[in-house]
């Protein structure tokens, strides 16, 4: 059996992967580097004279080979190998006639806690869908408490602001239900001293990215300066050796990798590992959608560290679209899938583009005065 047909789509903001066998056999997967999916699509092209007649059995021999192909690296070329290797896992486990965790060592737990991404902004909207998402179930939510205008604000105002926000969803889900506090690298670490320590009397469970993640130093440097909140870093990082610097300069008790982007299963399960040798959790990205779900859920249900999955909206609403999931959520947490593989189909013949972040790259935030602001 040999790799027969590579093939890469570009539906929007996502990118996705399927390799065929000669056997007929079919392994799907998806890329997270979202802001630039045709970048990604690219570098899997320059995949296809490799992949094409090679054993899909051999999955770390292949993610070494594509990504030390060239030397020039980064986020584009770890997600393009994510979503190659996804693809191959998915191969594997539908071959065997076993879910991909099977694969990885079994289960360690029955059932995949999630905590919902909730899409407002402002302290009565949050408060409202937090109190709807545990009624519904959700035993931990997520959302950004920062105001609009945070780039223009006063200290103190910005401050006082971020953190009234925070009592109210606090106020209006009581204390059974874990606040996961993302501020989307909006803050300069000046900001960030002021503004984490005020969040610290509503007991996040985490509070994630404050800053932009141009430094693993200065990331790791928010988080000693703030000892008493939990910091949660990695949605964007992408190799064990830029989280292996995070928890070696004790910067993060959370980190938060992605399928899609930190190398697939193989690389991811390796970050999982090292978090666990720092007495770390693992807290899984994600927000593009089913196939990325669950191929996270693979990871979740074997590893030791792990505490909650991220959960978009989107997951519901395209619960029937281009790629489907084989389980489906049940209050706030999922069923371990059962099906082989990742547990996902995915209809490629489904041309319409997709919209899963809500954000042209070309739509950034500006300050009052014009210059540009910290994006997400």
């Amino acid at each position: 059996m040999e790799i027969a047909e590579v093939e890469s789509v570009v539906r929007g903001d996502a990118h996705f992967v399927q390799l065929r066998t000669s056997d007929g056999s079919t392994g799907v997967g998806q890329s997270a580097c979202w802001g630039y999916p045709g970048a990604v699509h690219a570098v899997v092209e320059t995949f296809r004279p490799y992949l094409l007649g090679a054993d899909p059995n051999r999955i770390e021999h292949h993610w070494h080979h594509l990504y030390r192909m060239g030397p020039f690296r980064g986020s584009v070329l770890s997600a393009a190998v994510s979503a190659v290797d996804l693809a191959l896992w998915d191969l594997l486990g539908k071959r065997l006639g076993v879910p991909v965790w099977q694969l990885l060592g079994g289960r360690v737990r029955d059932r995949i806690r999630l905590h919902l991404l909730l899409p407002g902004t402002g302290a009565q909207p949050l408060a409202d869908q937090a109190a709807a998402a545990a009624a519904d179930g959700f035993t931990a939510v997520k959302f950004d408490p920062l105001p609009a205008d945070h780039g223009d604000l006063s200290q103190a105002r910005l401050v006082a602001e971020t953190e009234a926000t925070t009592a109210a969803v606090r106020d209006a889900v009581g204390p059974d239900v874990d606040l996961l506090i993302e501020l989307h690298r909006k803050l300069t670490p000046l900001q960030a001293q002021a503004v984490v320590p005020a969040l610290a009397r509503h007991l996040p469970l985490l509070v994630e990215d404050p800053i932009q993640i141009d430094s693993v130093s200065s990331q790791a440097e928010v988080g000693r300066r703030a000892p008493q909140v939990p910091m949660a870093n990695g949605e964007r990082l992408h190799t064990i050796w830029e989280f292996k610097e995070l928890l070696a300069q004790a910067g993060a008790q959370y980190v938060r990798p992605d399928v899609g982007l930190a190398g697939g299963l193989s690389h991811a399960r390796k970050i999982a590992a090292l978090a666990e040798a720092y007495h770390a959790a693992v807290v899984t990205h994600n927000c593009l959608g089913p196939l990325l779900t669950m191929a996270s859920v693979q990871l979740d249900t074997v590893i030791p560290n792990f505490v909650t999955q991220e959960y978009s909206p989107l997951d519901d609403q395209l619960a029937d679209g281009p790629a489907r999931a084989c389980v489906r959520r049940e209050g706030g947490f999922l069923p371990v899938p059962q099906e082989p593989g990742l547990g996902v189909t995915l209809d490629l013949t489904d041309t319409r583009p997709l919209d899963l972040t809500g954000r042209p790259v070309t739509r950034i935030p500006l300050r009052a005065d014009g210059s540009v602001a910290y994006a997400v």
